[in-house]
């Protein structure tokens, strides 16, 4: 099977051309550090578009196959398979010195990793390319991003979903399609390097069990501990560390890793060491105590407050208009403004806000980005994808790229587009209407494959005139996704008679050459704070324990948090994600980070904000899924901070010090 055709050549060159070795994996679940591989199919293909091999086999995993429903794969039609060790070397040699190509690629990515470390072997991959993460820069006008709507787009014949080889086969027709668009809309290929990763990492660690009590608050001198304290432990203790723990965690303490502002108590035999808690302890005021005072307040720990449980019901929520949208809670006072974001003010001060921002400030102590005025909680409608441009929607259908103009100028004209109905591009793509040109605006390397594209193209004052304007011959797709301005709220719809799905918060921007973006996620309390540290997730720890929430990386310019919204803890109240830069640049120079909410990791856009208000700030709120009542909504926030991650980590009760 040849990747290259009449139809969908290969481009020649050398961003496009790579020895590509394409994967699918059947498994037995969706956590590869616990699950199995049951199947697997690889096929390689040369830079001239050539296959040059293939292979698939299914394999005994030695555990339930789990949902036969799905890949087909019973216990007794493996039962004689090899084992995944009895394929790895042949495997790792059509992997070695090519792209792992996969549609999601860090799944398949992951279960080959955890597979190839059970049999005490590395995976020989250095990077990947994820055909999902490529159709999202592309975007192409599907319904959603799944292999089977991408493959009746793209004109390629599925014969058996969900069958590895044949999935593999169909992938190789997607990857041509998708990087002939690519090359025609000159976009860089999203490669994510994959360096070795210690064995270590792919060993399964037993989850910790959530604290069941909310944090009352300090130890009071003189007197008792009370379930849901927060307790740290530093330095050497005469028990066993392991036993102090245990101890304590069955009595209902919180026993966390590092010290915050929210540490109720620090257990030290030596308080004037020079540890980085007691340091810390010492900072925020946090209570001091000995081992021996510990036990003995562990005889008699007084009894705290359960967290509230409530979990989202399985029913059938219509895209909500301003008719049925609930009311919000009494607005806060607002948090003050950020004299950096003073340029952008103008251009955020007309979004109104749908509900309350939250009254609890992170860090107090850093501004913020101005926030915009409080209002009732009016959701905005999602709007038919071939409504046309009206008097109050002239640009309805439209998707507009900006290019040029100083920061200011370029976010006033993105918060214009979305004012006169339309969508905010951040970057090219196939589902680009029209382009608007500021000042030094034509020197942008994008102006020559728009001019080829025949993209029309505007001036600033382009925006300014509120008349219906025709979107041309563009393709859209059935439903568009809503836009959202900063502070926007929309309720997350739960599928009639089925769970509610994992829900998956892309964060995507313009490729950057001199710095790298990381998107983070913290689970948090009625209070606002982290349960324990294992609920920060990170590049360092892309996971949550029970696996509700994971950080995926698609590309260098897009990473995304995925959450299990049905599964996460009652204790968690708000999942909120943030953007952080490594290193001396702001989300000034970086620009607008655009924000997309879909309904698994196949599903198109529900929803999607473009946020560029900040200026100077290295830290960034992008966007929080909350529970309002029974429901689960998405806010964007957008909201800046000058300082540095660990002081954003540390203001939810996280010290990434330790």
């Amino acid at each position: 099977m040849s990747l290259a055709s009449a139809s969908f050549d290969v481009p020649a060159t050398d961003h496009y051309a790579h020895d590509w070795a394409l994967v699918d994996v059947e498994t037995s679940g969706l956590m590869a550090r616990r699950d199995r591989v049951l199947s697997v199919a690889v096929v390689t293909i040369g830079p001239d578009g050539e296959q040059t091999g293939e292979f698939s086999t299914l394999l005994d995993p030695g555990c339930d196959p789990g949902p036969v429903h799905v890949h087909g794969l019973t216990a007794e039609r493996l039962r004689g398979s090899p084992t995944f060790d009895q394929v790895a070397g042949r495997i790792g040699a059509m992997l070695q010195d090519r792209v792992l190509v996969a549609h999601n690629a860090q799944f398949d990515y992951d279960f080959l990793a955890h597979e190839f470390a059970r049999a005490r072997m590395w995976l020989p991959v250095s990077q990947r390319l994820c055909t999902l993460a490529l159709n999202r820069q592309v975007d192409p006008p599907t319904d959603d991003m799944k292999l089977g709507t991408l493959a009746a787009h793209y004109g390629v014949p599925q014969q058996h979903a969900h069958d590895a080889l044949d999935d593999t086969r169909v992938l190789a027709g997607i990857l041509r399609a998708s990087l002939r668009q690519a090359a025609r809309l000159d976009l860089p290929l999203p490669l994510v390097a994959c360096p070795p990763r210690a064995e270590s990492r792919f060993t399964p660690q037993p989850p910790k069990t959530p604290c069941a009590y909310r944090n009352p608050g300090r130890l009071a001198p003189g007197g008792p501990l009370r379930q849901g304290m927060k307790i740290a432990i530093t330095g050497d203790t005469a028990h066993a560390r392991a036993e102090l723990v245990g101890r304590a965690v069955a009595a209902g303490l919180n026993m966390m890793a590092s010290v915050s502002r929210h540490t109720s108590v620090l257990v030290t035999n030596e308080p004037a060491c020079d540890s980085t808690k007691a340091r810390r302890a010492l900072a925020e005021g946090v209570p001091v105590i000995d081992e021996h005072t510990f036990l003995r307040l562990l005889a008699d720990v007084r009894t705290g407050t359960a967290h509230e449980a409530t979990a989202a019901p399985a029913v059938t929520i219509a895209p909500p208009d301003a008719a049925t949208a609930p009311a919000a809670a009494p607005a806060p006072t607002p948090a003050p403004a950020s004299a950096s974001a003073s340029a952008s003010a103008s251009a955020s001060a007309q979004v109104p806000v749908t509900e309350p921002e939250s009254n609890t400030a992170l860090v107090p102590a850093e501004p913020v980005l101005p926030s915009p005025s409080p209002g009732t909680a009016v959701p905005v409608p999602r709007q038919p994808a071939d409504s046309v441009g009206s008097l109050d929607n002239p640009l309805a259908g439209h998707r507009v790229l900006v290019l040029g103009g100083v920061h200011a100028d370029a976010a006033a004209a993105r918060t214009r587009v979305v004012e006169l109905g339309g969508s905010a591009a951040i970057n090219l793509s196939a589902s680009v209407t029209d382009v608007v040109l500021l000042a030094r605006g034509e020197e942008d390397r994008r102006m020559s494959r728009i001019t080829a594209l025949e993209l029309p193209v505007h001036d600033g004052h382009w925006l300014t005139a509120p008349a219906s304007i025709d979107r041309g011959t563009a393709a859209v797709r059935a439903q568009k996704p809503q836009i959202l301005p900063r502070g926007g709220v929309t309720d997350l719809p739960v599928p009639h008679g089925r769970p509610a799905p994992d829900w998956y918060i892309t964060a995507s921007w313009a490729p950057q050459t001199d710095c790298e973006i990381d998107v983070v996620a913290f689970l948090l309390d009625e209070d606002e704070q982290v349960t324990f540290d294992e609920e920060f997730i990170f590049y360092g720890a892309p996971e949550s324990p029970a696996g509700t929430v994971r950080l995926l990386t698609g590309g260098p310019a897009e990473q995304t948090i995925a959450v299990d919204v049905a599964s996460l803890p009652p204790a968690t109240r708000k999942v909120v994600v943030a953007a952080a830069i490594d290193g001396v640049t702001t989300f000034g120079t970086v620009g607008a980070i655009q924000i997309g909410a879909a309904a698994g990791n196949s599903g198109a856009p529900i929803a999607r904000a473009t946020l560029d208000a900040a200026t100077t700030e290295r830290t960034m709120l992008l966007a929080e899924i909350y529970r309002r009542g029974p429901l689960w909504r998405l806010r964007t926030i957008g909201q800046g901070y000058d300082h540095g991650l660990d002081a954003l980590a540390r203001g939810y009760g996280v010290d990434i010090a330790d």
